[in-house]
């Protein structure tokens, strides 16, 4: 499923990105695999030793030669996670079909991300998207920022929520 930029770029404001972030449920014991696989498509680690960063971090960090395109794979595990590709959605553009998350985990994602273009990514989601589920958003809001001990995550998002709602 894409992630970050891309997906915000699709299902709020258009916005530059410099790489292509996807999520997937890929099992460890099949990483090495996902990596032979990936070099086919001209992809090749930014790493020395990508596996072991992969067992650190859940990341990937790939680059696409060719065009020297770096491509974030996040190697899910949480049930949010899973729940996220349970619940995301196919889009064809141009021809060409991806999978997003629904406007409601990409905000989930971007609050827990907490950078400020992060912030800026949940306000234009908010701004394009106000049938928005935001109860489901603050429910993983809140759980994030409780077990991260991380107040200002869900602190932050209503304060955006606010800002939109006296924008209307």
């Amino acid at each position: 499923m894409v992630i970050g930029g891309i997906a915000v770029s699709i299902l709020g404001r258009p916005r530059l990105t410099r790489d292509i972030d996807a999520l997937a449920l890929i099992p460890e014991s099949d990483w090495d695999a996902v990596l032979s696989a990936a070099k086919t498509y001209g992809m090749v680690p930014r790493l020395e030793d990508p596996l072991a960063f992969a067992r650190r971090a859940r990341m990937l960090l790939l680059r696409h030669s060719p065009s020297e395109i770096d491509v974030d794979l996040s190697l899910g595990g949480l049930s949010f996670e899973r729940e996220a590709l349970d619940r995301s959605q196919l889009h064809e553009l141009g021809g060409i079909r991806l999978r997003l998350p629904c406007v409601e985990d990409l905000l989930i994602m971007k609050a827990f991300a907490h950078r400020p273009k992060d912030m800026e990514d949940v306000t234009g989601l908010l701004d394009m998207n106000p049938q928005a589920d935001l109860e489901l958003v603050r429910r993983w809001v809140r759980e994030f920022s409780i077990a991260t001990t991380m107040p200002d995550l869900l602190e932050d998002f209503e304060k955006l929520v606010a800002r939109r709602n006296t924008k209307s």
